[in-house]
């Protein structure tokens, strides 16, 4: 798949492009190519199931996975595992990152969360629906535990 091409969404203030889904990886991970503002962060969550990495692309990010911090720039690779807690903060310029997720799964948590994008740019600022979010992501094995770094 080229760039540009995939299954745009708005996800919870981010852009994701699904790049590869379980029905593409016989469910061995889930690829998506992700463009988050300057300033983006997730509430500190666990996955249950799945293993979460990423590389990014441009920018820079604050990793914080279990009581490290690791601080990521153009080309890093950041591994989280399953069952441990981590979050993620991006730099004062913005990100893009491939997120994959081992096994598949998460790219159905963003479909069903988040809305089809209707231009490929980053959606603007808008309110959360943290409840939504709490309930659809224990139906994908995900565990909201806290607030995103400040």
């Amino acid at each position: 798949m080229a760039d540009g091409e995939g299954k745009a969404t708005w996800f919870a203030g981010a852009l994701l492009v699904r790049k590869a889904a379980g029905s593409a990886t016989d469910h061995q991970f889930d690829l998506l190519d992700q463009t988050m503002p300057p300033g983006y962060v997730v509430p500190r969550h666990i996955h249950h199931t799945a293993d979460e990495a990423w590389y990014l692309l441009d920018g820079d990010m604050n990793f914080y996975c279990g009581g490290e911090e690791l601080p990521a720039s153009r080309g890093s690779w950041v591994f989280a595992p399953r069952e441990i807690p981590h979050t993620f903060k991006v730099g004062p310029r913005g990100a893009r990152a491939l997120t994959f997720t081992f096994p598949s799964g998460f790219a159905g948590f963003v479909e069903e969360f988040g809305e089809q994008a209707p231009t490929r740019i980053v959606p603007p600022p808008g309110p959360l629906d943290e409840g939504r979010l709490v309930e659809l992501a224990r139906k994908y094995h995900i565990e909201i535990v806290g607030p995103p770094p400040a």
